[in-house]
């Protein structure tokens, strides 16, 4: 028999598992990898270095926009089928096979460009699988503790997962990612005989987050068990029809409906800072790899230390004012996104050479880490109180219906954006607006979840 807190400590360890590939693929060395050979390959194409970088980043945006539409579709289908059929983890083994395989499949995006668009797409079809299986396991978060609990654990969950993202981006960086003059943060070349030419040590981040994330989600597979009644094979159309019911009992709840909204925008924001910070870093800051891995180990303790910081507050104070705090901190990482350049911040020239705007760059991705982790973290609780712990799955699957409905939104209108002006930072102006409709609308929010009125 597991015990309770062996299952606690499984489902903490899924977060463990599952962070490398935001926090090495989405974020700080698959994707500006992927923006560094793309605007290459544009520039052979006859494009400017500027616009063959506009392009990189409306490519990303695009491919994150459909994969987003594709998560909103499937995710309350998924939870609610999972809810139906009384198994949870055989669904979770079987997205993480897929997420896998599409990790390792990184491996082959070569410096000229070849295999670009299939890269592109084995990346996102690979978040696509990770996310279902995340969703899923969010869904167990009401089944693990009493409610006053809760946001601790989600809390704890989530900044342990940040913790491995530090140690997974650290040994990336030592040993792994290379240079421009081939060498790693050892001022030695890839491990392992890798060829630094063939950026080698770079394109194994994808075995490596295949890798780590077998290690590490071994703990959730030894102890996470579903409840013990007997499994069902539903009928697709009973589902379907109890989630319709669901979705149209909604309507009738204010508070969850207004939290389901906010949260689709602030989330959406939040997923263009984590997706376009490596690009904008690549593009407009002209950082290189592994000063991009620095900057992602800085932002990473941030999100480890504020996350579990914010579970702490979310257990005293409730998640709500979490939530509000930092989308506020988000929206001030914006504006300086948009206003600081190479050669300038907020319209004033800085001398050649100026660390200034790495310097404001580097507290930015602080920011983005430890607000970012206690979002996540605190709206997952808040979830939890709008939820039912029976139909978890189909909650959450609604939850993350709402966080993607329009997670082709901010790649949208950054790519429209950026397409327009022909300017990374101005490409950051639509996220602001989301935070700020995120923040009003979640004004109708009650703190404490409507379960006792719904």
């Amino acid at each position: 028999m597991t015990s309770s807190r062996k299952r606690i400590w499984g489902w903490m360890f899924f977060d463990v598992a599952q962070q490398p590939y935001a926090t090495l693929g989405l974020t700080f060395v698959f994707s500006p990898y992927f923006a560094e050979v793309a605007a290459r390959l544009f520039t052979s194409q006859g494009l400017s270095p500027a616009a063959a970088g506009a392009e990189a980043q409306s490519l990303w945006g695009g491919a994150q926009t459909v994969a987003g539409l594709v998560i909103a579709l499937s995710a309350p289908l998924l939870g609610a089928y999972a809810d139906a059929s009384g198994r949870k983890v055989p669904w979770i083994a079987a997205f993480s096979v897929l997420y896998v395989l599409c990790a390792w499949g990184l491996w082959f995006l070569h410096p000229d460009g070849a295999n670009l668009l299939p890269v592109l797409v084995v990346f996102w079809v690979g978040f696509v699988a990770g996310e279902a299986a995340l969703n899923i396991n969010n869904a167990q978060l009401p089944s693990l503790a009493p409610e006053s609990e809760i946001g601790r654990i989600s809390g704890s969950g989530a900044a342990m997962g940040y913790w491995g993202g530090v140690l997974s981006l650290f040994l990336m960086l030592l040993f792994l990612a290379e240079n421009g003059q081939g060498t790693t943060l050892l001022n030695q070349p890839p491990a392992f005989g890798l060829d630094p030419a063939a950026r080698e040590g770079t394109r194994s981040v994808g075995p490596f987050i295949a890798l780590w994330f077998v290690l590490f989600s071994l703990p959730f597979f030894l102890w996470s068990r579903d409840a013990a009644v007997p499994a069902r094979r539903p009928s697709l159309r009973q589902v379907w029809s109890d989630l319709v019911g669901t979705i149209r009992d909604v309507a009738r709840r204010p508070s969850l409906s207004s939290f389901l909204v906010s949260s689709m925008l602030y989330r959406d924001g939040l997923g263009a800072l984590y997706s376009f910070g490596g690009i904008y870093a690549t593009i407009v800051l002209e950082w290189t790899i592994i000063r991009i891995g620095v900057f992602g180990i800085v932002s990473a303790i941030a999100a480890a230390v504020v996350t579990w910081i914010g579970g702490l507050a979310d257990q005293r104070l409730g998640p709500k004012p979490v939530i509000v705090a930092s989308c506020w901190a988000l929206i001030a990482v914006c504006s300086v996104i948009v206003g600081v350049s190479r050669h300038s911040v907020f319209g004033l020239p800085l001398a050649e050479g100026s660390i200034l705007p790495d310097l404001l760059f580097f507290l930015c991705g602080a920011a983005i880490g430890g607000a970012g982790g206690a979002m996540y973290s605190a709206s997952r609780t808040l979830m939890v109180r709008h939820s039912d712990a029976a139909r978890a799955g189909e909650a959450f699957g609604l939850f993350a219906l709402t966080g993607r409905a329009t997670a082709f939104l901010a790649p949208a209108l950054v790519a429209l954006c950026t397409a327009v002006t022909g300017s990374a930072q101005w490409g950051f102006l639509p996220v602001i607006l989301l935070f700020l409709v995120g923040l009003w609308l979640l004004r109708f929010t009650d703190p404490q979840g409507d379960r006792a009125r719904s």
